[in-house]
């Protein structure tokens, strides 16, 4: 354990820092818990988002699901090397100190809660499909809210049940796009993709925004190394998991977009604020399908709200116990220890920015997916920036050339994707997720002034410190027994002595 880890409780854990043999998650349960994290409601809007750059877009999420697996590989590496909970944040801190930790955990909390503001948008659109047909600005509003709030209100009363109904939104959640991933493929129509690349741009700048977008898809992989100290064998299960899942979702992800692409028009897929409802019905004939799919996303939305919700007060809890967050993210309720403040001052947060893009922007999903994702990219980058570190400064020493050669080219595609994927943000979006991040510096100063006498005090002792200001035993005779001189005689001196020469 490094310097920054020493005297933090191992919760849960046996003296040789493992857990208990019947406790934890094992390698389904861990992998479950990367696909429900991955796939929430988003996915279901996804296509609708990618619609106005073409077919093109669908290069565009092959080259996301290689350097999502390409994350996807370096957080396993990274959960092996760095074992116990805290994912990006533990990474970056134990690489680079404290300061690069707190931007990682200010980062990443920002997505967390800017992501649920997207995921309530998308989920938005499936209860319209029964409720507030019109899409009344107020009443989308409204309904955003109260998808925001009733997952905050079960993670406040601690619910014991929670992971069952987990486990069950994950599968309903995975019916209707297993479906369009398989049989749906089935009734693709070429005439409904129109132009290749519908963007009007050149196809590198298409195939660059539309995969800013694609990579909200995949936010959420690197969850089984956040909830590292709650896997069973981590460091061969939270690996495992991490790669299986995103693989998973990949497929998923993949085919069931190809056959939105190919049943809905383009035309209409554009506008459209359901796209798998209208798949389905395009398929089906009818209505009856497409509320079928309408509902299991209502309630895939509910159940990736209410994880998510969650891990927005995870993360500060974790570094506020590090004193690298205000320390009112450590207040809890309650005998499970709920983490109140985070789950409230989160929701609250994800409040606001629903609103604010609903009357401000003209494409909510698209402008909040692309702000969590840029915030989502930064712990990503360090955190291949850290697995690449490790390699320069241990890696000759500790793999075997071949291995070497491996780990430093997957870092390094992790490192160009997440470069890349800043890029395809644009210009607005990194302006002002650049700015919210920056904003946390006078955070992180607020919060490290009141310690620096005492750690200063903690680490040379009474006996070391010398005092900021030399006293007069510490001056030389001639020192002591100077009158004090004041400024205008200093610069009286300096003029004097320049015109003598």
């Amino acid at each position: 354990m490094s310097a920054h880890g020493r005297g933090r409780p191992q919760q849960g854990k046996a003296a040789d820092g493992t857990r208990g043999a019947g406790s934890g998650f094992g390698l389904p349960a861990a992998t479950a818990l990367v696909v429900g994290s991955i796939i929430g409601t988003g996915v279901f809007a996804l296509p609708s988002a990618l619609a106005p750059y073409g077919p093109i877009a669908l290069v565009a999420f092959v080259l996301v699901t290689i350097g999502a697996l390409a994350l996807a590989m370096v957080f396993g590496r990274l959960s092996q090397r760095v074992p116990g909970s805290g994912g990006p944040y533990v990474y970056a801190r134990e690489a680079f100190g404290e300061f690069a930790g707190f931007l990682t955990a200010w980062s990443y909390w920002i997505t967390a809660w800017a992501g649920n503001a997207a995921i309530a948008v998308a989920w938005v659109g499936y209860v319209e499909v029964f409720v507030n047909k019109g899409h009344h600005t107020w009443g989308s509003i409204g309904i955003a809210l109260a998808g925001l709030w009733l997952p905050a209100i079960v993670n406040l009363t601690g619910v014991r049940n929670i992971g069952a109904f987990q486990v069950v939104t994950t599968v309903l959640k995975f019916l209707p796009l297993a479906f369009m991933a398989t049989a749906g493929l089935l009734f693709v129509k070429a005439g409904s993709f129109g132009a290749f690349n519908a963007s009007g741009g050149s196809a590198l700048g298409a195939v660059s925004a539309a995969g800013a977008i694609a990579l909200f898809s995949y936010i959420g992989l690197e969850t089984a190394s956040v909830a590292a100290g709650r896997v069973r064998e981590p460091k061969r299960n939270v690996p495992r998991a991490t790669v299986y899942g995103t693989l998973a979702c990949a497929a998923i992800y993949l085919l069931g977009t190809l056959a939105v692409f190919g049943t809905v028009p383009h035309a209409q897929l554009g506008s459209s604020t359901a796209p798998f409802t209208d798949a389905m019905n395009n398929i089906a004939g009818g209505h009856w399908a497409g509320n079928l799919v309408a509902a299991a996303a209502i309630i895939s939305g509910l159940g990736a709200l209410n994880g998510w919700t969650l891990i927005c007060a995870e993360m500060p809890l974790a570094a506020a116990r590090d004193g690298l967050f205000p320390a009112a993210f450590t207040g809890t309720r309650g005998r499970s220890e709920v983490p109140a403040f985070g789950i409230v001052s989160a929701t609250v947060l994800a409040s606001v920015l629903t609103v604010v893009s609903y009357t401000r922007f003209t494409k909510v999903f698209t402008e909040i997916v692309l702000l969590s994702v840029l915030t989502a990219v930064i712990p990503y980058l360090v955190s291949a920036a850290a697995q690449l570190y490790w390699l320069v400064v241990r890696g000759r020493q500790e793999l075997e050339r071949r291995r070497f050669a491996r780990y430093v080219i997957v870092a390094l595609l992790a490192l160009v994707f997440s470069y890349w994927s800043i890029q395809g943000s644009g210009y607005q979006t990194v302006y002002y997720g650049l700015f919210t991040i920056l904003l946390g510096i006078p955070v992180y100063i607020w919060l490290k002034r009141p310690n620096v006498a005492a750690r200063t005090a903690a680490t040379t002792g009474p006996a070391e410190v010398e005092p900021a200001v030399p006293t007069a035993a510490h001056l030389p005779k001639a020192a002591r027994t100077a009158h004090p001189v004041g400024l205008p005689t200093i610069l009286l001196r300096a003029l004097t002595a320049r015109h003598q020469h």
